[in-house]
């Protein structure tokens, strides 16, 4: 059974400029301990669909279709309703730990707060159990640094907070947002390693916001590339990097450096991501795509699964087989 079930969720945000359509009919489901990579660049709605699922949005943005938790749809929820839920039985990791914690308070009396509103426990009793979730996520002396403000920790040490925060309540899925993004390449495994260690051990469900393509490969069941706020390609993780078959994927695949590759010069797809507020009239990516004709142009394809690969979903005009034979055609060295 699914934990989450989401189906056509669309975000809208109205603006000076007129409505920007920041994610457009976006699928997937999520089942107990399996982890779902959201994929694309900057820009290509990513953090809104999970803001939507959290009801995060600003006040200017409108999410609609359906995000089903045990049948009950996220989108519609009485604020009341969907507080018992956030922070609870679904958890947030957010991007940068410092602007997420608040300088002024010590860890200790965050983290208690979140138990002390959802399980009713008394101040001591919650004290005692962060700091066995700060002792889970490899904070040394966490008795003694739970009494610490946020500026007094390092990056990595902070993200670890924020992790342990979101797993206080032993939620059942827990969405995090680019949760290595500022952090070194030594201290991102690290992560990664304990994001899959706790997830083993508490069987939580993961969405993972991210743009780093080793992330995926490393922590990731589901995959979902988007891009402009469609969906561009969405499948098994194993199989997607195998055998991607969307000149976006493609791309972001090339663009990504290798130890392998002779020269040093790194690949990258040319030109920049849409103006949301100015979508083209077919598909998102055709301005910079190297296999897009008139008909891509003009005519926006439709997410379909692909003939005899199981699972595997694109969005995309062109022969499957041309596009993969064909090398990289839509890459620019830099």
């Amino acid at each position: 059974m699914n934990l989450l079930d989401v189906k056509d969720l669309a975000v809208q945000f109205s603006t000076q400029d007129g409505l920007v359509y920041a994610v457009n009919g976006l699928s997937f489901d999520l089942a107990k301990g399996q982890t779902l990579g959201i994929v694309g660049e900057s820009g290509s709605g990513k953090s809104q669909t999970v803001l939507a699922l959290m009801g995060l949005l600003a006040r200017n943005g409108k999410a609609t279709g359906l995000a089903l938790y045990h049948g009950q749809n996220l989108l519609t929820l009485p604020a009341a309703e969907l507080n018992r839920i956030r922070g609870n039985r679904m958890a947030m990791i957010f991007q940068d730990p410092m602007t997420s914690l608040n300088p002024y308070l010590t860890v200790e009396r965050q983290m208690t707060e979140v138990l002390q509103l959802h399980k009713g426990q008394d101040r001591s009793s919650a004290r005692a159990a962060c700091v066995r979730m700060l002792d889970a996520v490899r904070i040394p002396e966490a008795a003694k640094r739970i009494d610490m403000y946020p500026h007094e920790f390092s990056g990595g040490m902070r993200q670890r907070v924020m992790i342990a925060m979101a797993l206080l309540c032993e939620p059942e899925v827990l969405i995090a947002d680019e949760p290595t993004t500022a952090l070194d390449v030594t201290v991102q495994a690290q992560m990664l390693l304990l994001l899959r260690d706790l997830q083993q051990d508490f069987g939580t469900a993961i969405v993972l916001i991210t743009h780093d393509l080793g992330v995926v490969a490393g922590l990731c069941d589901q995959v979902v590339v988007l891009y402009g706020g469609r969906v561009m390609e969405q499948g098994n993780a194993q199989q997607l990097f195998k055998s991607a078959s969307h000149p976006y994927t493609l791309g972001l695949l090339k663009a990504v450096p290798r130890m392998d590759r002779d020269d040093e010069s790194l690949l990258a797809i040319p030109g920049a991501p849409p103006n949301m507020a100015h979508l083209p009239k077919g598909c998102p990516f055709s301005p910079r795509c190297a296999f897009a004709d008139a008909q891509c142009h003009e005519t926006l394809a439709p997410l379909q699964a692909l003939p005899g690969e199981t699972g595997q979903l694109r969005a995309c005009h062109r022969d499957v087989a041309l596009v993969r034979s064909t090398p990289q055609p839509e890459l620019a060295h830099g």
